[in-house]
């Protein structure tokens, strides 16, 4: 199943890099990207709304679930307002993302916290909130034995690797042999400990597992869940109790980087996983997911002002502020996180033009940043910006503080849709601040200014 990434666009798929090009031109008319701000990140509001809507719409015929959004992905608070909003509920995968989770209004019976590393400290949290906590290993289900109150609110899971495999990034594969993640569960001995801790714990009632996200295919990601829900059955069936009542089944909707299509969509996986696993949907397991980049990715956008131009070695070189810093997967793994670049002039009006192949440089002090290399573009000149599209998770929400870069601003748009009179001009754009630029006097006191006399050694 193939989809647009607009609201605005539900008739068919906008032409190439379109979609956002008059909210560049109102990003610079308004002085929000230009020689004063050189970089920013934008999010769609309409847009996080429509695919928050499709995911709802895929699993509408499932009696209960409920749909989490991965905190990692966009760990800033007006946006997880706004997921709050739409009816989403909050992944979080350490203490400060529980923080923003909590600030961002979310109920405490809609966050699940998974980690790998969980301090003591953070489960006494978790369990005294009564957000859902998410077990990785048997040792982390011995330490809530003793730190779990009988009358804590919290639903316990077990975290379970299937080791089912990886796909096509090693590092985005959660469920090979030796993943970091959960229980090995082919592992000599090891499903019939798990069997055992359900017997010995009858508060612990959920399964979860996560197999991995991008790279990983539709059907490597259903036979994880499927095998999970052969282990919960086998669970209740062994007990001769429904202990196990809940399905942690993760996200990991790959994203399509390589054009505006949404592929594949939250239906194309609803449909392989019933295909795999006929009774997840039945209504006998509630069901929680953990979507992050599926659901932000293609609604927003990185601008960057194009400082200098340069030629080397017969290469066109465009220098941008928007690098590792920002796009910090792109730069260190290209191959595996290419991104779609587009040219505007000085005014944000689209360059036209024969193409040339040119790098998309930033700015951070290592000869490995690069956003793009030789990419077909109208020449780069000085003043111009350069647009890193389906940025929207996981790029300038949590930024890279290499070289005491400042970390960009970030605003939310909405863009009105044009007249219907055949004038081709678009409707206007508004933006909100979702995140100020940080200043120099930021950076200078997150690096300790207030006790910069502290390794000087005062005789006397």
């Amino acid at each position: 199943m193939t989809q647009t990434t607009s609201a605005h666009r539900q008739g068919g798929t906008a032409p190439p890099a379109a979609r956002f090009d008059a909210v560049v031109r109102a990003a610079v008319g308004q002085g929000l990207l230009g020689e004063g701000h050189p970089v920013a990140g934008f999010i769609d509001a309409e847009g996080v709304r429509a695919s928050v809507g499709a995911l709802h719409d895929a699993f509408a015929a499932t009696p209960e679930v409920l749909h989490t959004f991965a905190a990692k992905a966009c760990s800033l608070v007006p946006v997880l307002r706004l997921l709050a909003d739409c009816g989403m509920g909050c992944e979080v995968a350490s203490p400060g993302e529980l923080r923003l989770a909590v600030e961002a209004g979310f109920a405490a019976s809609r966050v699940v916290l998974d980690s790998p590393a969980k301090t003591r400290e953070e489960i006494r949290l978790a369990l005294a909130l009564g957000v859902a906590v998410n077990a990785d290993s048997l040792d982390e289900l011995r330490r809530i034995d003793a730190l779990r109150n009988p009358g804590t609110a919290s639903v316990i899971g077990l975290r379970v690797n299937p080791q089912v495999g990886g796909g096509s990034i090693g590092p985005m594969s959660t469920a090979t042999d030796t993943s970091k993640f959960g229980v090995a569960l082919r592992d000599p001995g090891a499903r019939e400990a798990i069997v055992e801790a359900f017997r010995e714990r009858p508060w612990l009632t959920r399964l979860h597992t996560h197999v991995g996200s991008q790279g990983c295919p539709l059907e490597l990601i259903a036979d994880g869940v499927a095998r999970t829900y052969e282990l919960a059955e086998e669970i209740n069936a062994t007990l001769g109790v429904r202990r196990v009542t809940s399905l942690d089944i993760g996200g990991g909707l790959p994203v399509n980087f390589a054009d505006e299509t949404v592929r594949p969509g939250y239906a194309d996986y609803v449909a392989v996983l019933t295909a795999a696993a006929p009774g997840l949907f039945s209504g006998r397991y509630s069901l929680v997911t953990e979507f992050g980049r599926s659901l932000l990715a293609k609604n927003g956008f990185i601008g960057a002002r194009v400082e200098y131009t340069k030629d080397a070695g017969g290469r066109r070189i465009a220098l941008t502020h928007a690098g590792a810093q920002t796009a910090t997967r792109t730069v260190l793994m290209p191959d595996a996180w290419p991104l779609r670049i587009g040219a505007f002039g000085p005014d944000g009006t689209p360059k036209t033009g024969p193409s040339l192949a040119q790098d998309i440089a930033g700015p951070c002090c290592f000869a490995g940043d690069v956003v793009a290399y030789g990419r077909e573009l109208p020449e780069l000149a000085e003043d111009d910006v350069v647009v890193l599209y389906d940025t929207g998770a996981y790029y300038f929400s949590t930024p890279w503080a290499y070289n005491s870069l400042p970390r960009p601003a970030v605003y939310g748009f909405r863009a009105e849709a044009g007249p219907e009179d055949g004038s081709g001009h678009d409707g206007p754009v508004t933006f909100a601040t979702v995140r100020d630029a940080q200043s120099l006097d930021d950076i200078a006191a997150e690096s300790g200014l207030a006790h910069a006399d502290a390794l000087i050694r005062r005789d006397g």
